[in-house]
């Protein structure tokens, strides 16, 4: 199990095209980039892992109003049970022409799953 898998079965239905880390070619209005963050380990007495914690970085692209994207983005995650960690609005692009808006998310997956 992996956040990255997790999060493109989540919000791949939202219909906003969708890569990991860059998006490749030619971009279009909207897009969403999700960036890995960390990986680590939630240790117990016995110093053994029982949870992997996964964060990643939900980078929402926009050349119009993102307000409705941002909502339905964050509607989608709350549904399946993934931890937001942050939301933020970053700023417009004046290079490019985007909103850029993220949200950090995290999920913890027993060792046993992995």
């Amino acid at each position: 199990m992996s956040i990255l898998k997790d999060l493109n079965t989540v919000l791949s239905p939202l219909g906003i095209p969708l890569e990991t880390g860059v998006f490749a070619g030619n971009a279009p209005d909207k897009y969403i980039v999700i960036i890995p963050m960390s990986d680590t380990f939630e240790l117990k007495a016995d110093n053994a892992p029982t949870y992997d914690v996964q964060e990643a970085r939900i980078s929402l692209f926009c050349k119009g109003n993102y307000g409705a994207d941002k909502n339905r983005i964050v509607r989608a995650l709350l549904s399946a049970d993934l931890t937001i960690t942050s939301r933020q609005y970053i700023g417009y692009e004046t290079d490019t022409g985007y909103h850029h808006y993220v949200v950090d998310v995290e999920n913890h997956y027993k060792m046993e799953d992995l």
